[in-house]
């Protein structure tokens, strides 16, 4: 463990056997942006061009490139059942819930189906809140069908007559019809509904870390926001690109961030410097791991 005063965490390590070692009631919010079972390995290329001379493309002053493709991220999005690999991992969302939590499951349309029927199950049909559409504008269409442009997030709460959810604190969007409200509404915004058009990290954004699937900055924070407070730990056992964890620090709370990818490990250690970052081990535990290290003793 590194020696920081940081008690935010990167575990790297196998999601399961991590969060099967901490206790029960732990975490007010918990997001998950598993794998999405398309059957692909997803990656995501940067493209640049160097000068050469013979063939290639020609480009400024004549002169002519080639392009250079490189893999910058991937990871195997295939598996045999892909339920068998998320089942217990939502079962130990569920357990890992304080009686006032909330759990937000992101998917896309080939799988978030099954898993509504599963949360169900898990959590009982009473606590299902919410199914969010967070829809965008980007990529390739295809013409042989409705071009797919959306993600859905799953939310599920511990106890239908408990849970916490602040409106209050979510950042809020613009009036399509501003001419039908008040200047003042105007001003304040319009709370969103359960549909969130928001764009994608652009590729060329600032926000961009080169982690294929990275989830925009505005996503996380309306999550936590509604769903935490600040001083909370947030969890997420997908880490990916560590949008979660840069989100939480700008809202004030604390985060714990698994993954097994050492891709994602090194994305996240760039992104979040301050975090603690361990290797999992079996005898350590998530209240010893939260604590800043002892300052040394005064000579």
């Amino acid at each position: 463990m590194q020696t920081t005063s940081s008690r935010d965490l990167i575990v790297e390590g196998d999601n399961l056997q991590v969060i099967s070692s901490f206790p029960d009631e732990t975490f007010r919010l918990i997001y998950l942006d598993p794998p999405f079972n398309t059957g692909r390995t997803q990656s995501r290329l940067t493209r640049s061009s160097k000068r050469v001379t013979g063939s290639g493309r020609v480009g400024f002053k004549g002169a002519r490139y080639e392009q250079v493709v490189e893999m910058v991220t991937s990871y195997d999005d295939r598996f045999a059942d892909y339920w068998e690999f998320l089942e217990p991992r939502l079962e130990e969302a569920w357990r890992l819930l304080t009686p006032d939590g909330t759990l937000y499951l992101h998917l896309d349309y080939r799988e978030v189906h099954y898993a509504k029927v599963l949360l169900d199950a898990l959590f009982g049909r009473e606590c299902f809140l919410n199914e969010i559409i967070w829809a965008y504008d980007y990529g390739a269409r295809t013409k042989k069908k409705w071009p797919s442009k959306h993600d859905t997030i799953l939310v599920y709460v511990k106890d239908p007559g408990a849970y916490y959810f602040n409106s209050e604190e979510v950042d809020r969007e613009p009036y399509m019809a501003p001419g039908l409200v008040t200047p003042e509404k105007v001003a304040k915004g319009k709370l969103p509904t359960d549909v969130w058009w928001h764009t994608i990290v652009s590729p060329t954004g600032k926000e961009k870390t080169g982690y294929a699937t990275q989830k925009p900055l505005g996503i996380l924070r309306r999550i936590i926001q509604a769903s935490s407070q600040v001083g909370d730990v947030v969890l997420d056992f997908f880490g990916g690109s560590g949008t979660t964890g840069a989100a939480a620090q700008q809202l004030g709370r604390r985060f714990v961030l698994i993954d097994q990818n050492p891709e994602a490990i090194a994305v996240m250690r760039d992104r979040l410097p301050d975090a603690t970052v361990m290797s999992w081990k079996k005898e350590m535990r998530l209240s010893e791991a939260l604590q800043p290290p002892a300052e040394p003793a005064p000579e």
